[in-house]
């Protein structure tokens, strides 16, 4: 239950930045984006991208065959946040998962954040506590890793 929590707060954190570019919105034709949108959730949810630490949206873009204007725009529209704030909180996600995890506790918060896709350690604990409110070692301790 306190897993299922951390991660509807995670959904909720809201990037200020999706509140502008109202213009590249208008812009967006709507059937070629909702393409890109579906096609977006498919890299980052089955390839994992995010795990990259050096994959960014001008790889994407190349790979998804467009511009990163564009698929700036599209991730503003559909996701409501910048394209560095989704593949954060598909990190962060799964972060959270890892760190409730048996498996993994023998794994220092450094590590994990490797692990998902952070190039260095404040980095993790910046978008952590952004997303979940909490230190990671606090969730480690309160999700009850043994």
């Amino acid at each position: 239950m306190e897993l299922r929590k951390l991660q509807t707060r995670i959904l909720s954190v809201q990037d200020e930045s999706s509140l502008r570019d109202l213009n590249y919105r208008k812009q967006v034709n709507q059937t070629m984006a909702k393409e890109l949108y579906l096609k977006i959730k498919q890299v980052i949810q089955e390839k994992k991208v995010y795990r990259d630490p050096t994959y960014s949206a001008k790889d994407m873009a190349s790979e998804l065959n467009t511009n990163t204007r564009y698929l700036s725009a599209v991730v503003n529209s559909f996701f409501g946040k910048s394209y560095s704030s989704l593949i954060n909180e598909y990190r962060i996600k799964e972060a959270v998962q890892l760190l409730s995890d048996k498996r993994y506790k023998d794994k220092t918060i450094k590590e994990i954040g490797e692990m998902v896709g952070f190039a260095n350690r404040q980095s993790f604990y910046t978008a952590f506590f952004k997303y979940v409110g909490e230190r990671p070692l606090y969730v480690r301790k309160r999700l009850s890793i043994d």
